[in-house]
């Protein structure tokens, strides 16, 4: 069973920085997409930035400039580093992750998340 676990989320002062990581572990074979989205109270989840085992980048309009998404693929971890941090990036940040088992079968495995508040 593959579980991802979140860490650095908390409470930022408008215009700060904030870094969040997150792990995978657990028996698989590879993972091909590793990435982040966010909740924000009242909407839809979105996708925030996410990245391939590749290194092929896809980030949210309203992020990009400021958000930068990293990864280590050999020890399937992948960072956020989000700078002039917003209100509007207020939300519940979930690590994702697209993940070949050791059967040769994809599934999508989602961490618990962790909560991020922008406010002064």
């Amino acid at each position: 069973q593959v579980q991802l676990v979140e860490s650095g989320g908390g409470l930022v002062q408008p215009g700060g920085s904030l870094t969040l990581s997150c792990a995978a572990s657990g028996t698989f074979f590879r993972i091909t997409i590793m990435g982040w989205y966010r909740q924000a109270p009242g909407k839809e989840r979105e996708l925030v930035a996410t990245m391939t085992n590749g290194g092929s980048t896809n980030y949210a309009d309203s992020v990009k400039g400021r958000f930068t998404i990293s990864r280590d693929n050999a020890k399937s971890t992948v960072s956020l580093q989000m700078n002039s941090l917003n209100p509007d990036d207020t939300a519940v940040y979930y690590c994702n992750a697209v993940v070949t088992t050791v059967h040769q079968t994809d599934m999508t495995i989602w961490g618990k998340g962790t909560l991020i508040t922008v406010s002064s």
